[in-house]
């Protein structure tokens, strides 16, 4: 059956990141484009991802083509919104992100109780997990990692660990430049994307959906 939540959405963004100049683009993610192949080339966390230009097909390191629609209109609105903008070192939290408030529920709900539930009784895999990661352990909470999720993206993932008396709890950090490359909408998706890459080990499912 076609998954018409997931698939009008990506038509859109398709329809855009084709009418862009794929040097452009490149330029304003600090991503490679392969002017002879038409291909570009990123690096999700630490797999590599390519994207043909100007079809939108995109293919996980292995060559295999990625048929998740919420993966492809991630990374095509990554290429198609990027503006160039460096990390600046500051962090941020969703509430701070224009339009963060109307969005927060469905982020909280989506991103903040789901890495509680994850690692909130369980510091030594939420630690595990991270091993192979590029990342910088942070002095916030009771354990935290600072990561490159895209080219000038930024997270910090936050775990307070639960005990007899509290409720575990955590929180996702932003380098204040996040809103160059993403908006608070698509920001309760891409996290979520990104605690599902961590948890698996760099394996995402190919049916993961645009909607829970």
């Amino acid at each position: 059956m076609d998954d018409r939540q997931g698939r009008v959405p990506y038509e859109y963004i398709r329809d855009i990141f084709q009418k862009k100049d794929p040097k452009e683009m490149a330029k304003l993610t600090g991503n490679n484009y392969d002017e002879d192949n038409s291909i570009f080339t990123l690096k999700l966390i630490n797999k590599t991802y390519k994207v043909k230009y100007p079809s939108g097909d995109t293919y996980n390191e292995n060559g295999e083509m990625v048929n998740s629609y919420i993966i492809k209109i991630m990374i095509l609105r990554y290429l198609v919104n990027g503006k160039g903008i460096s990390q600046t070192g500051k962090d941020i939290t969703f509430k701070d992100i224009n339009g963060g408030h109307v969005y927060y529920k469905n982020f909280y709900n989506r991103t903040i109780l789901r890495l509680a539930k994850i690692y909130g009784n369980n510091l030594k895999k939420f630690e595990q997990d991270f091993e192979n990661i590029e990342c910088e352990k942070t002095s916030t909470g009771d354990l935290a990692y600072r990561f490159e999720f895209l080219k000038n993206v930024f997270f910090t993932f936050i775990i307070w660990e639960g005990d007899e008396e509290f409720n575990p709890s955590a929180n996702v950090l932003f380098d204040s430049n996040i809103e160059y490359y993403f908006n608070a909408e698509d920001l309760a998706v891409v996290v979520d994307i990104a605690i599902t890459f961590i948890k698996n080990k760099g394996k995402l499912p190919v049916d993961l959906g645009m909607y829970k």
